[in-house]
């Protein structure tokens, strides 16, 4: 999952929002010696989802298709193949509209810029510009975000072109998609438990 994901994967709690967000930009085994409780909760959920992600079924069947094709880039590729599928779907996972719960995450990573790493505020005026979260949705969104990711990768990586192969096997992506999300959300619901961010009722 790329940014999207991990966001919607967090639940309704703010700093475990913020934390999450942060967790690619964030070193180090012990973020709760660095960070508020909550907010190392969120780094520490974003690595469990990025294992459960590396591991899960679906995901490889997904990365396997266009290995040939992006070689170690193909989970980058498949990250924003399945954020994509999670904003055209978005109101069948979330109550709050697309575009509102794109505007609260914008204000909520600047109002905290003082726990946000330098690279994440670096990246953030692009975010904000492009819409990211949002352009997720769109097929031309999509094929604007893998082509500036493409730009910035040190080696040709071929990204610039995976849109096409998202419109080729569309429904076998969506597919597997829709399979793992319900698995990832239920990880996440049982993490959120087990640290006391959610109550065992919910």
């Amino acid at each position: 999952m790329n940014f999207l994901g991990h966001l919607f994967l967090s639940g309704n709690d703010q700093e475990v929002q913020l934390g999450n967000f942060i967790g690619d930009f964030v070193k180090g085994r012990t973020p709760q010696s660095r960070f508020p409780e909550k907010l190392a909760a969120g780094i520490l959920l974003h690595r469990e989802i990025d294992q459960f992600t590396d591991r899960h079924p679906c995901v490889k069947s997904s990365k396997d298709r266009i290995r040939h094709k992006y070689r170690h880039y193909s989970g980058v590729v498949i990250d924003i193949f399945y954020d994509h599928f999670l904003a055209a779907q978005w109101r069948n996972y979330h109550p709050t509209p697309l575009g509102q719960f794109a505007e609260q995450v914008y204000q909520l990573v600047q109002s905290n810029s003082s726990h946000v790493p330098e690279r994440a505020l670096h990246m953030l005026p692009h975010m904000i510009r492009g819409n990211w979260l949002v352009a997720y949705a769109s097929l031309e969104g999509i094929r604007s975000v893998l082509n500036g990711m493409s730009r910035r990768t040190p080696y040709a990586s071929g990204m610039e072109f995976a849109a096409e192969d998202l419109q080729a096997d569309y429904t076998l992506f969506q597919q597997e998609f829709e399979s793992f999300i319900i698995e990832a959300e239920a990880m996440c619901q049982d993490y959120l438990r087990r640290h006391g961010i959610i109550s065992a009722s919910t």
